[in-house]
């Protein structure tokens, strides 16, 4: 890893935990691999503390497994784990978007438009890293204009995890085309508010997402059926 410049330190323990799940994101650290702790505090330039802290924030996730007298290992979830939280999901980002095609006004769906009209645009140019953070922006502004804060506060804990998957199965071939053509249909939806159509096309959504990423899983399961150690080429193929 790159020398990483100096963290805050009245955020100490959140930030450290911001970029190592960023580094999981970017595969910078794999399935399966075990956080070096030594290495890590001498390259954010921080103590053991904070770190050990992140780490169990991080946990609470499910993103470390933290095994006693062993370390912390960023975790291994099986396809089915990965199923049943796109099912939790899906059924939450799906009833977002029932409540927001009831209840948007005319400004609130600008902004819907305008996010699209990026992911149009990042679409066009085959921009997969640029796509997936505005793609993400609009499944967070899908759940701000909800208005629930209990539904919130449930998909925010969520939203972290689920998204480490979501980029993975952005690479997937065809997968480009078919989530910019969802997203299309889930704004025609919105625009007619229409919403029955609204929750069913972004559980559809999200499922596709799921369905994909089930591909990649199978791609990479060692002849004994057990998931491979992997890290995301950005080279591999095209959410």
């Amino acid at each position: 890893m790159s020398p990483i410049s100096a963290i805050p330190v009245r955020t100490l323990s959140q930030e450290v935990a911001r970029r190592i799940r960023a580094m999981i994101l970017q595969g910078l650290i794999a399935k399966g691999e075990k956080i070096g702790e030594t290495h890590l505090c001498q390259t954010l330039g921080i103590s053991r503390t904070p770190l050990r802290e992140a780490l169990r924030l991080l946990s609470s996730e499910g993103l470390i497994d933290l095994i006693p007298n062993r370390g912390a290992y960023v975790a291994q979830p099986s396809m089915q784990d990965v199923k049943e939280l796109f099912e939790v999901m899906a059924i939450l980002e799906g009833a977002c978007a029932r409540v927001i095609a009831e209840r948007m006004t005319r400004s609130d769906f600008v902004k819907i438009e305008r996010l699209h009209g990026k992911l149009e645009k990042y679409f066009a140019v085959r921009d997969h890293e640029r796509y997936l953070k505005v793609n993400h922006q609009f499944h967070a502004l899908v759940q701000e204009m909800a208005g629930n804060r209990i539904l919130n506060e449930v998909i925010s804990g969520l939203r972290d995890k689920i998204q480490l998957y979501r980029y993975r199965q952005l690479y997937q071939p065809d997968r480009f085309q078919a989530s910019i053509s969802e997203h299309r249909d889930l704004l025609e939806a919105l625009r007619r508010r229409d919403p029955a159509a609204a929750e069913s096309l972004m559980k559809i959504h999200l499922m596709n997402q799921c369905e994909a990423l089930k591909v990649l899983y199978e791609k990479r399961t060692g002849e004994d059926g057990s998931p491979v150690r992997e890290t995301m080429s950005r080279d591999d193929p095209a959410t």
